[in-house]
C-alpha cells in the first residue's frame, strides 16, 4: 500500500469513526470498524474506488451493521442499564458540533433512543440525520430501494421522538444547571442538588457489573436525593469533579488524577435537570480516559 493512499484514508478517518460511533455508541467498537475499514480499503482495487468517501462509507456502514445485530444479544445480556460509551467532543473527535442540530445527533439521551430501532434503521437514521444523505445515497450504501430507505427513515423518527426535547433551555442556561450541579455535588450540599432536580427525574447508573451501581434506574426527586446522599458517603479520597464537554453538552467528569471513575450527561426540561446518564463501568471509560489522560490538565 503506497503512502498515498494511507494518506488519504487517514484524510477520510475522523468522519469514518464520527460515522461508526454514531451507529454503535461504542468508540472501542467504532475504532474497531474503523481499522476493519483501513484493512479493506488497503487491500481493494483503488482504480475501481471512483468515490472513496462514498465506498468508505458503505464498508464502514455496512460493518456496523453486522455489528450491531449481534450487539443487540449481547445488551439483552448486560447488567443493569445500557448506556452509550462517552467521548470527549470539544477536541472534534465525533466532527463539527456547531448547531444544536449536530450536537443533538450526538448526544447520550439521543444514542439511547436509538437502540429502539433495527440495524437497519438506525442506519438510515443516522445517515440521513447526521450525515444528510439523500435517499438515493442511502440506499446504494445499504443496497436497498429508495422508498424502503424512506419508510425505514419514517418509522425511525416515529420511534425515536420525544415531545420532552422540544422543551429544553437554551445552551447556556443548560450549562448553567450543569455548573450549579457539579458545584452542589463538590460541596456535598445535597439541598442545592435537590433544587436542581425535577420532580420526576430519573437517574440511570451503567456499571456492567464490574462496579457497584444501582441495576434499576432510580425514579423520583425523593429516591435520587437519598441515592447521592448514600454516595456522598462513600466518596473516595482524592475525588474530583469537574466540568468538560462530552458528547457534545456539558457533563460531570470524576476522576482521580488521571483516572476516569464516572461521566455523568445530563437531560434538561423546564429549568430543571430531568435524567442523569452515568457511566461507570471501566471497561467503557477506555477510550474517554485516553482522551482526557491526552488532554491533562484540563479538558
Amino acid at each position: 500500500m503506497t503512502s498515498g493512499t494511507a494518506e488519504e484514508f487517514t484524510s477520510h478517518r475522523p468522519r469514518m469513526f464520527g460515522l461508526a460511533y454514531r451507529l454503535l455508541g461504542s468508540a472501542e467498537e467504532a475504532e474497531d470498524v474503523v481499522h476493519d475499514a483501513y484493512l479493506r480499503w488497503s487491500g481493494a482495487d483503488r482504480a475501481s474506488i471512483e468515490h472513496p468517501a462514498a465506498w468508505l462509507a458503505r464498508v464502514v456502514t455496512n460493518l456496523c451493521v453486522n455489528r450491531l445485530t449481534s450487539a443487540r444479544v449481547r445488551r439483552e445480556r448486560y447488567v443493569g442499564p445500557w448506556l452509550p460509551e462517552p467521548v470527549f467532543t470539544r477536541d472534534g473527535s465525533l466532527g463539527p458540533l456547531e448547531s444544536a442540530e449536530q450536537r443533538d445527533a450526538v448526544s447520550t439521551a439521543l444514542l439511547v433512543l436509538l437502540e429502539r430501532l433495527t440495524p437497519t434503521e438506525r442506519a438510515v437514521y443516522v445517515l440521513r440525520e447526521a450525515f444528510g444523505y439523500s435517499y438515493r445515497d442511502i440506499a446504494e450504501v445499504l443496497d436497498l430501494s429508495e422508498a424502503n430507505c424512506r419508510q425505514s427513515y419514517r418509522r425511525a423518527v416515529q420511534r425515536v421522538a420525544t415531545a420532552e426535547r422540544r422543551f429544553a433551555p437554551a445552551a447556556k442556561r443548560r450549562n448553567e444547571l450543569v455548573e450549579s450541579f457539579v458545584r452542589a455535588a463538590r460541596e456535598g450540599d445535597l439541598a442545592g442538588l435537590e433544587k436542581l432536580l425535577a420532580e420526576d427525574v430519573t437517574w440511570w447508573s451503567d456499571g456492567g457489573g464490574k462496579v457497584t451501581a444501582a441495576r434499576r434506574p432510580l425514579v423520583g426527586r425523593d429516591r435520587v436525593v437519598r441515592f447521592l446522599a448514600g454516595v456522598a458517603r462513600r466518596v473516595p479520597d482524592g475525588l474530583v469533579l469537574t466540568v468538560a464537554e462530552v458528547n457534545g453538552s456539558p457533563a460531570l467528569v470524576a476522576h482521580t488524577g488521571r483516572q476516569l471513575v464516572a461521566v455523568a450527561s445530563f437531560e434538561v426540561r423546564d429549568d430543571a435537570v430531568i435524567e442523569v446518564q452515568v457511566v461507570m463501568n471501566p471497561e467503557k471509560l477506555v477510550f474517554a480516559e485516553r482522551q482526557f489522560a491526552a488532554s491533562a490538565p484540563t479538558v
